[in-house]
């Protein structure tokens, strides 16, 4: 399988676009500014990715829906290649089988399983100013010819996003499936990733972390993951909507109970401001109708709103004369 192909994918609110021939970079390092990115091809979406974008169900967290597995913290932090510096609210899509080695979504499975419109172990986030987004799901299993693994997305603009795949240290994979042999009937993993053909070429920057979390009894894994850019996001959906108007990152961030969303329009238009929670539920919503063209600011006040201090994603569609134009960015609140 040729590493340096990219597959279609969609934009988060976007129409499909064929993605560029491009390079993602991963690293175990977690440090800041490092200038210590290391360049690998990308990996293959393959054999079962979905839409993510489609479906606004999948924007959540927690992914685990039915499927049962020892817990596991999915952890990642992205990183622009010029710099070396996080990027925020870029979006990331991770899939993965489940215990017995199934994905969702398909027919034609191993044993004849058919899972054609379920939806386990799928679901995207945005990166927080860190550029880091957490998912809760089961450690995955494995199945015939691939080593244990899971797929992911960092999905940076309309024009580019960068696909690949992680895997574990050997020995910290292995104490997973024998410490819960219950939950993982298939026993241990037969293959390294040295023996998988997507990873014989090499695997350094795509092996993640694997820890076990007493306090919260969960498995953590860990990967930054450095794709092409400096941290600010610029591709063909959001050109077209700075013709219209233009988002900025919400005024402070982190904040404790108020913080301001700026906005600057080109022309005359109703604008809406809808929060959602990292679970993909709408929480809150905010209309400004008929602001005229220029510079605006749209308070949100959590403890008016009775909402708890947290992350949330806030969306702003903007309706005028030329249309409906949206964009997203992330949002820190403190405790």
């Amino acid at each position: 399988m040729n590493k340096r192909e990219f597959l279609k994918t969609a934009g988060l609110f976007g129409a499909a676009s064929l993605l560029p021939t491009g390079r993602l970079m991963a690293s175990a390092l977690g440090g800041r500014g490092s200038n210590s990115c290391v360049l690998i091809p990308s990996e293959t979406a393959g054999p079962f990715p979905l839409d993510l974008s489609a479906n606004a169900f999948y924007f959540r967290q927690d992914v685990r829906e039915d499927r049962t597995g020892a817990p596991l913290r999915v952890q990642l932090r992205i990183v622009g290649l010029d710099n070396c510096e996080p990027m925020q609210n870029v979006r990331v899509n991770i899939w993965h089988c489940d215990a017995n080695g199934v994905y969702s979504g398909y027919p034609n499975q191993q044993g004849g399983l058919n899972t054609t419109g379920l939806t386990f172990l799928r679901g995207y986030q945005i990166t927080d100013a860190d550029g880091r987004v957490d998912f809760l799901s089961i450690f995955p299993g494995w199945y015939m010819g691939r080593v244990c693994h899971i797929h992911f997305q960092v999905h940076v603009n309309s024009n580019y996003s960068a696909v690949s795949q992680l895997t574990f240290p050997i020995d910290a994979k292995q104490a997973v499936y024998t410490t819960h042999p219950a939950l993982y009937p298939n026993g241990t993993d037969p293959l390294t990733p040295a023996q998988d053909g997507i990873f014989n070429d090499g695997y350094q920057y795509q092996l993640s972390t694997l820890t076990f979390n007493e306090a919260t009894q969960e498995y953590e894994c860990f990967l930054e993951v450095t794709v092409q850019g400096t941290g600010i996001p610029t591709g063909l959906e959001e050109l077209r909507n700075a013709q219209q108007f233009e988002l900025g990152q919400n005024r402070p961030n982190p904040f404790k109970d108020r913080t301001e969303v700026p906005i600057t329009l080109a022309q005359t238009a109703d604008v809406v401001l809808d929060l959602y929670d990292l679970q993909g539920r709408k929480v809150a919503s905010v209309q400004r109708m008929g602001l005229a063209t220029g510079d605006h600011v749209i308070p949100v006040d959590l403890h008016v709103l009775g909402l708890a201090p947290t992350s949330y994603i806030y969306q702003v569609q903007v309706t005028n004369a030329s249309g409906v134009f949206r964009s997203c960015k992330r949002m820190n609140a403190m405790p």
